[in-house]
């Protein structure tokens, strides 16, 4: 069996509205390899020293930053965009992590989204922390869409040293998944783990109950020798309890493992 060195970790967006804690506690149950943090209005996972405590009690390694890109976390951190990419990279480093997700800016943010390109280079140029840039999606309403993001929702349109590529994205763009990973080569760095049906809304499915191509991405890494990230970003907001969150995050672990340990006869050796 080929299985790459790719680790496998839980983002702490996949447990909301539980706490960015609980995650942690998941993770370590689970058997997950690491955490992506999701910076957003939780305290904790703004608080460097607070999950610098639950990942050594937990023994769970913090992978990966999610700087606070969202609508909802517009004031998290500060108002100024390049202020939480600093802060995010700050966090990174202190943390021990290789990795700060970054969405591109809104449309409205003119001078942030002008400067943008270059000024993610300038950042990377100054740290090993690796800015990956995440791919997004027209936002949509009946048949109407609004292009939401600058310089464009689909970074590989941009110059950038490294990418994120998310399904669930892909999905809601009706984008072809496995071609954008194309284009991002060598320098695809992260990736978001979730599943789609090419829904308006962005729907974070369990990987394997949608229709994107989730299983022909992980066997294709471990083809390649992928080494970066593969984080499960899911919704879990409508599991019923605790145990059934907890189910649908075995799952997908249960789901990315199996598909990372390619046969050698398919793949070569």
């Amino acid at each position: 069996m080929r299985i790459p060195d790719a680790k496998v970790a839980l983002s702490t967006a996949s447990v909301y509205p539980e706490s960015t804690a609980t995650a942690f506690e998941i993770a370590a149950r689970l058997g997950y390899d690491g955490i992506e943090v999701m910076v957003w209005t939780d305290p904790v996972s703004q608080d460097i020293e607070a999950l610098r405590r639950l990942s050594d009690y937990h023994g769970v390694p913090i992978l990966a930053v999610h700087a606070p890109c969202l609508l909802i976390t517009q004031r998290v951190w500060s108002t100024d965009p390049w202020t939480k990419l600093q802060r995010a990279r700050n966090a990174a480093e202190k943390l021990g992590a290789s990795t700060v997700v970054v969405h591109p800016p809104f449309r409205w943010q003119r001078n942030y989204a002008r400067d943008f390109v270059r000024g993610v280079w300038q950042m990377e140029n100054e740290t090993d922390v690796r800015f990956a840039v995440e791919n997004m999606y027209p936002w949509r309403y009946r048949d109407r869409e609004m292009l939401a993001y600058a310089p464009d929702w689909d970074p590989t349109k941009d110059d950038y040293r490294h990418f994120t590529v998310d399904l669930s994205h892909t999905s809601t763009a009706r984008s072809d998944a496995l071609h954008m990973v194309d284009r991002m080569g060598d320098r695809l760095a992260h990736i978001h783990l979730a599943d789609g049906n090419g829904s308006n809304k962005d729907e974070h499915l369990v990987p394997g109950r949608g229709k994107q191509p989730c299983a022909e991405l992980l066997e294709r890494l471990a083809a390649t020798g992928y080494d970066g990230h593969i984080v499960i970003e899911v919704n879990t907001r409508r599991a019923l309890s605790a145990a059934e969150r907890e189910a649908d995050l075995a799952e997908a672990l249960a789901f990315t493992r199996l598909h990372l340990a390619s046969p050698n006869s398919v793949y070569g050796s």
